[in-house]
């Protein structure tokens, strides 16, 4: 992905097909987990709301990808320390949330270093409502960057370095800037391959995209009760209690 972000040419024809993918996936609210069923209620109040994104510490994306920061309590007060005055947000992981992974270290005493900690969401509702979002390398870093939003990255996931992103320790390892339509260019188009449902041809990511539409305008939450049951036998499986 890096040789072809650091190397390719983007032609005006690919940019305008980017942009009309990012717009799409902003228009239809979509992220990485499409989780949550609450809507985020921004604070009456006048100051900068940040929104610090947790992971599951022991991802390889934290221990290969974050030189420095390696928990979310770390990144959590770091942000906290440099941003007295503002409102911040704290959000764990889905999978820690859904109890499929474990949390990290003193995730339970969150709401020491913040002033709210959001489970339940809507990502796309809450990355509309905040001002900043801060991570050490997690998707929603993009996601935010796809909508907007001025992101700060503690490590160094694949869409920092660009010149798009604030970057706390950075390390050149790039050869050019990008605007953000030419990342997405090459991060969901040029770069990865879409498959269809059944398994049995590639599809483009404006056919994928459609395809998840589909798949979560008609599943709704019929089969809620079919994922708990899922996620009980999973986690006996990965010894998460």
């Amino acid at each position: 992905m890096e040789e072809i972000l650091n190397a390719s040419q983007f032609d005006q024809k690919l940019i305008e097909r980017a942009a009309k993918l990012r717009t799409q996936i902003i228009a239809n609210g979509l992220t990485k987990y499409n989780t949550g069923i609450k809507k985020w209620q921004r604070p009456n109040i006048q100051k900068k709301v940040i929104l610090v994104v947790g992971q599951v510490e022991s991802d390889a994306s934290i221990l290969f990808g974050s030189p420095q920061i390696k928990g979310n309590m770390e990144l959590l007060r770091k942000v906290r320390g440099s941003n007295l005055d503002a409102y911040c947000v704290y959000k764990p992981h889905p999978d820690v949330i859904a109890r499929l992974r474990t949390s990290g270290k003193d995730e339970q005493n969150a709401r020491l270093w913040c002033d709210e900690v959001v489970t339940d969401v809507v990502m796309s509702d809450l990355l509309k409502s905040v001002d900043e979002v801060h991570v050490l390398t997690s998707l929603a870093g993009f996601e935010a960057l796809l909508r907007g939003k001025p992101v700060t990255c503690y490590g160094q996931p694949f869409y920092s370095g660009w010149g798009l992103t604030n970057d706390i320790f950075s390390k050149k390892r790039h050869d050019r800037l990008l605007t953000i339509d030419e990342l997405v260019a090459g991060v969901l188009i040029e770069y990865p391959l879409y498959m269809s449902v059944d398994g049995k041809k590639l599809i483009t990511p404006e056919e994928a995209l459609e395809s998840l539409l589909h798949w979560r305008d008609t599943s709704s939450n019929k089969h809620i009760w079919k994922q708990e049951v899922f996620r009980f036998f999973l986690r006996i499986i990965a010894g998460v209690k």
